[in-house]
This record gives structure tokens, sequence and C-alpha cells, in this order.
């Protein structure tokens, strides 16, 4: 197929693929597929060599959501399987800052549900920050939603380095996703994370309905906001939402997908969150020729798999793990 042709040759050296390239790209016959990985692979070696970089979060706050994002089992909108509850203190914040150095976390996110942080929850995230910086080597991110400069400010004063703030798809699908919040606060969001001088890690989910042209233009928009990281979700229908019955992802789709977004986002952190190990399925070690990247230890509301299943794959693929700034080799532990 044309398309692949010299097509990791064209990315590294600083071609940006179009749009059209984008849909071919999520268009190539099933048989194809691995030709494909090869040539996205060959990009992910040359900005990221072997290294591979784990992270982790802590579920901070639970549920009782405003928004309806129609994916989310946090939701108050939905009759959800969970457990609801309200800012956990900051001993557990540390505890989970523990847990993820010792599954080798070079990132820890600390997450919460709802519209934004108040000002009390930023206030009380910011003083666990400190004394998780002072205690443990590792990176503290956080998913606090849309909240303001200020905040964004005395977050990274803190030793926050990092903020994730999902766009999840592109903008014209989006009111199908959600209809309490707009698209447009979340990119506005991420452009006040960048001029505060904050990391931004932004991603989306995918299985949700969405078009191939939905797809690619969520990876241009986040090319033309030179965003660090970029999580990559695969849908886990979840009972009780509107998308709890879908299952429309295979995973050759996948594998498509993963390879669009590091073409598109060269530089870019692509990491592999929730969903990857339901919807991967056998290819699951084949996605990582492609990421760099993986959320480790478990997702907000689902377990995922153990941590050491995935110490195992990075020993199998060679890769090194990055972690306090500096490589390793999972196998010399």
């Amino acid at each position: 197929m044309e398309i692949l042709n010299n097509l990791a040759e064209r990315v590294i050296s600083g071609e940006k693929l179009i749009k059209e390239e984008g849909l071919q790209i999520l268009s190539i016959p099933d048989e194809l597929v691995m030709e494909l990985v090869e040539e996205a692979s060959k990009v992910r070696e040359y900005f990221f060599k072997n290294q591979m970089e784990f992270c982790s979060l802590i579920n901070a706050k639970n549920g009782a959501c405003t928004e309806d994002c129609s994916f989310c089992a946090q939701s108050s909108h939905y009759k959800t399987p969970i457990n609801a509850y309200g800012l956990v203190n900051k001993d557990e914040m540390l505890a989970g800052a523990e847990k993820a150095v010792a599954i080798n976390a070079n990132r820890y996110c600390i997450v919460v549900s709802g519209r934004r942080a108040s000002k009390e929850e930023v206030d009380k995230i910011a003083d666990a920050v400190k004394e998780i910086k002072e205690s443990y080597p590792i990176k503290v991110c956080c998913s606090l939603g849309t909240i303001d400069e200020e905040d964004l400010a005395k977050l990274k004063d803190a030793g926050v380095d990092r903020i994730n703030h999902n766009l999840e798809t592109s903008e014209i699908y989006f009111p199908k996703i959600v209809s309490t919040h707009t698209w447009k606060e979340r990119y506005e969001t991420i452009k006040k994370i960048q001029k505060v001088g904050l990391s931004t890690c932004t991603g989306g989910i995918f299985g949700m309905g969405e078009s191939d042209e939905d797809i690619v233009d969520l990876a241009m928009t986040y090319r033309d906001l030179k965003v660090d990281s970029i999580p990559l979700n695969f849908l886990i229908p979840i009972p009780g939402t509107p998308l709890g019955d879908k299952h429309g992802l295979t995973p050759l789709k996948c594998l498509k997908i993963i390879a669009l977004f590091r073409l598109f986002n060269p530089k870019s952190e692509i990491r592999l969150c929730g969903g990857r190990e339901l919807n991967l399925k056998d290819y699951h070690d084949v996605a990582f020729e492609v990421a760099n990247c993986l959320m480790a230890g478990g997702y907000l509301t689902r377990a995922g798999r153990e941590p050491g299943k995935d110490e195992e794959m990075a020993r199998r693929l060679g890769r090194e793990l990055i972690k306090n700034g500096a490589s390793f080799s999972v196998s010399n532990k």
C-alpha cells in the first residue's frame, strides 16, 4: 500500500502527515497492519530509543460527578456499580505514591472526579504533593478538571510537573458524548496548563462510536498543541452508562489507532491506559513496539492487570524503564 512507502523516514525527517494520509492509515487492510506497526516502531525507536515509562494513579475522589460523560462510571447521571467517596486524606495520597514507587512507576497522578477540584481540594492536594516530593523519588501529576491558572500555579509551586486533561474525542463528536460541558472548555484549560509552564498529558477514548475522521482530527489537534504525553484509552463498556453495550473495537483497529498517534505525534509520549488489556488481547505486546509508556497498577474504576506482567513484557521487549531521571534494565533489578 502506497501510504506505507518510506512512512517512518518521512516522519523522522520532520514531514507532517496530512489528514487524508491519516484516514488511509486507519483504513489499511488488516493483513498489512504489521507493516504499519513496523514503520511506526521505527519512529518510536528513533525518538525514545529503548526506554519505557510506567505511571500510576490514585483515584483520590470517586463518583458523585455532575457531568454526564457517556463512558464514565463516576457520573451521578447513571446507576453504576461504584463506591462514591470524597477526597482522600494526605496519608492515603502518600501511601499511593509509595505503591507507585514500588511498581517502578516514574510518575504518580492524583485524580479527582467532578467538573473541577474546589479551591479547598487543590490546597489539600498541593500540601500532599509537597510531602510526596520530599519523601519519594517520583514525578507527580494531577487530573483535577477545569481548574484555573491560580490553582495551576499553586500546584506547580508544590512540585507538580504535569497536568492530565483529556479532550477524549474530536470537537465535532464531543457533544454526542458529553452535554454538561464543551470541548472548547477543555481545550482552553490545556492552553492554561501550558501558559503556566506545566507539562501536558492529554488523550482520548476510542470505541465510543466515533468515525475515523474524528480520530484523525484528535491526533492533529494534539500535534498542533504540541502536547507532551498522549494517553490512549480503549472503551471498557460499563453497565449503567449510555455506552455500556458498545463493543466496536478490534485489536487490529487499536493497533492502527496507536500507530496513527505515533506517526502524527512522533515526539510525544504515547501512553497506553484503560482498556488496553481488554481490547488489544493477543496483540498487547505488539502495541508496545509503537507506544513507549503505560499506566500500571489499575485505572480509576477498573483493576487492569498486575504490574508484574507489565515488567515481564518490558523484559521480553528489551526495554529499559525510566525511573527518577535514569533508566535501567528490568532484568537487572
